[in-house]
């Protein structure tokens, strides 16, 4: 298996409530609808949480940076298994709905996101 992570932030005309109410209700439905075309096995949202907590972690390890506003995971069966879907004509039309519809959101200039391989330490 592998990851798909996507740390993201909001687009500035959003307050972090609109962004992830959009992002669970709208984002999430068409995610459930269009993920499986790209053969996605799981797909999770975690939403940032405003706490006293965040600014404990920030100070023990010297984190000056601001939060970001949510973290997106999708899981696939491999990298070549992804690659196969977005050859498909469902795959690529998937891919871009997903994309257009992230635009009313997210921030891509300031977000990030990567394939990574899970290492589970503990649990």
């Amino acid at each position: 298996m592998v990851k798909m992570v996507f740390v993201a932030k909001r687009q500035p005309h959003l307050s972090r409530e609109e962004f992830q109410k959009y992002w669970l209700e709208k984002h999430g439905a068409l995610a459930r609808e269009k993920l499986p075309a790209l053969r996605c096995k799981r797909y999770v949202q975690a939403h940032t949480m405003d706490t006293p907590w965040n600014d404990l972690l920030k100070a023990s390890r010297s984190c000056e940076t601001e939060a970001f506003d949510g973290i997106a995971e999708g899981w696939f069966e491999s990298l070549d298994d992804l690659s196969e879907a977005f050859q498909t004509e469902e795959g690529q039309k998937a891919s871009m709905e997903l994309l257009e519809d992230e635009k009313n959101f997210v921030d891509h200039a300031n977000s990030a996101m990567w394939f990574a391989e899970e290492h589970a330490i503990f649990g």
